[in-house]
């Protein structure tokens, strides 16, 4: 076997590993969805649950989906990384370093160049969140439609933004609550508790509006159409033509703005919490603290020897 046949069937095994999970949620779409006549909208669909001993674990389809997506995102980026070389001979290979370059440009702008080892993270979060939206383009349940989902995600950021407050030092992330003026402190606590609640509300009702916005729409064409006199009433043209084009907004465009606006929402509030003048305060103190007891172990020696 050469290495070319080698190469293709790697590819194609890849492409598989992009396509299949997308094809399998379609079909546990077709196959677990009940029959309904007229406007059905309703959450994610319950597999099952896992008993335990603290709270019953529920697998739901935006759990699935969710690492169907992830399994895709994973064949993507080794399709585009699968043959790189010093210099690039491949499309694939530009498009994989032009993306690269993009969101290392993106985070450096708004984080700066201490953060820059957010890029991979910042990618995976526009990643994630765009192909979730658009999953419902396949017939897929959308993922970011679960407030499950996103508010998870905004945990995350949540706990990430936390840690780097810390940063400062534990007193600094106190007294932080007392600024500019120790009566807002009340206001500032509920500030903090209200980061991830607006992350995750925003995405999740940006995405889920769109949803429902649409199947109204589509339904009330379907409505206005049967009304048409003869034939016009049998052939649903009106939800070829209107409701396509509210997709483009709705599902392509409004799911990609989402997923850009919550990867800057993580990027702006990361590196705006961080307390750098504290940081390097307490970074000269350890360091401050080091050297006096080498120092301090250096003369203990010396007076031994």
């Amino acid at each position: 076997m050469n290495k070319t046949l080698k190469f293709r069937i790697v590819d194609i095994f890849y492409l598989f590993l992009i396509i299949a999970p997308l094809v399998a949620g379609m079909v546990i779409k077709v196959l677990t969805e009940p029959a309904a006549e007229g406007i059905k909208i309703a959450g994610a669909n319950i597999f099952f649950t896992i008993p335990f001993f603290i709270q019953d674990i529920v697998i739901t389809e935006s759990q699935i989906n969710s690492w169907l997506i992830i399994i895709t995102i994973l064949g993507i980026c080794l399709y585009l990384t699968h043959g790189l070389k010093t210099v690039p001979g491949l499309k694939r290979q530009h498009l994989a370093e032009m993306a690269v370059e993009k969101v290392d440009a993106l985070v450096l702008e708004n984080m700066g160049e201490m953060f820059m080892g957010f890029s991979p993270f910042i990618a995976g979060i526009m990643i994630l969140s765009a192909l979730s939206s658009l999953s419902c383009l396949v017939g897929m349940y959308s993922p970011t439609s679960d407030i499950n989902v996103t508010a998870g995600w905004a945990i995350l950021v949540f706990i990430l933004i936390t840690h780097y407050k810390l940063k400062g030092g534990f007193g600094n992330y106190l007294k932080s609550f007392a600024e500019p003026v120790v009566i807002l402190t009340p206001m500032n606590i509920i500030s903090e508790i209200a980061t991830p609640v607006s992350m995750a509300f925003r995405h999740y009702g940006n995405v889920l509006s769109g949803a429902v916005i649409s199947a109204l729409l589509g339904s009330f064409l379907g409505g206005l159409t049967k009304k048409l006199p003869g034939i016009l009433g049998q052939i649903p043209f009106l939800r070829a033509g209107i409701p396509a084009v509210l997709s483009l907004y709705f599902d392509i465009f409004s799911g990609c703005m989402q997923a850009f606006i919550f990867a800057m929402l993580t990027m702006l509030y990361v590196s705006g919490g961080f307390p750098g003048e504290a940081y390097e305060k307490r970074m000269k103190r350890k360091i401050e603290r080091a050297k006096k007891r080498a120092e301090a172990k250096a003369r203990a020696a010396a007076d031994k020897v």
